[in-house]
């Protein structure tokens, strides 16, 4: 398959205190189009610099990121970012938040209104157009944060730990929503996560960060679509990757 994404020899520095400190090292990855990446780690592996160095919101101490075969100098119109953090403007309903990446592309406000409508729709959140993030729970914020992703019609999807923060049930629901909006839409999708089993659940592919970006694991997941997480514990297969993956994790404890 063709990679969208190129990785090549990735650094990382930031300054602290006219110290140099080492956020990520020598990271080499290739994304191939239209596939479903997890990548899992634990905290402070550098998981969140990769991605902001991928959706070209960071410059590379050294090292390169091409996208299509060009280098990524810059954010780029067909690369979405779902970040942990709620980024929804607060003085923007919920219509008008979605909006906001095709009225910043020039479409005309009848179409953008439709499409915004259809994306809020598809999401869950018919009936929630006129309310404002503060009126909002934490996950209708995720899922209307991530109907403004999609408005944009990004072919390529960068989602840092998005789900996180949630319950348990509200994960599981969200994590079946974005895989039946990925399904057949042929988006490639770098998911980043530090819970195996959401890692497992989501994935075609999952790739493990040991310290500073150093790949420990990088595997297919080879478990039939569509998976549910409660059949997924009782299958051998499911249970084999599961303990492999959390070995590598150990492996890299601190």
């Amino acid at each position: 398959m063709t990679a969208v994404l190129q990785v090549d020899g990735l650094t990382k520095h930031f300054a602290k205190d006219d110290t140099a400190v080492v956020a990520l090292r020598d990271f080499s990855l290739d994304i191939a189009e239209g596939s479903f990446v997890t990548v899992l780690g634990r905290s402070g592996c550098g998981k969140s610099t990769m991605l902001n160095l991928l959706a070209g919101l960071a410059e590379p101490t050294t090292g390169t990121v091409r996208y299509r075969d060009h280098p990524l100098t810059g954010p780029h119109t067909e690369i979405g970012y779902l970040t942990q953090s709620d980024t929804l403007m607060p003085w923007r309903d919920v219509q008008r938040n979605v909006e906001m990446p095709l009225e910043i592309s020039g479409i005309a406000a009848k179409e953008r209104r439709a499409r915004a409508a259809e994306l809020i729709r598809r999401v869950g959140l018919a009936g929630f157009e006129k309310h404002y993030p503060r009126e909002l729970s934490g996950g209708m914020r995720r899922r209307a944060s991530l109907a403004r992703m999609l408005a944009g019609t990004p072919s390529t999807l960068l989602m840092d730990e998005p789900f996180g923060a949630l319950d348990a049930q509200l994960r599981t629901e969200l994590q079946a929503e974005l895989l039946r909006l990925w399904q057949g839409s042929g988006q490639t999708v770098v998911f980043v996560t530090h819970d195996i089993e959401e890692a497992l659940l989501l994935g075609d592919r999952v790739v493990v960060l040991g310290r500073i970006g150093r790949i420990v694991l990088d595997r297919a997941i080879e478990l039939p679509r569509p998976r549910e997480i409660d059949e997924l514990r009782v299958d051998p297969a499911f249970v084999g990757m599961h303990g492999e993956l959390a070995r590598a994790l150990k492996g890299e404890a601190p």
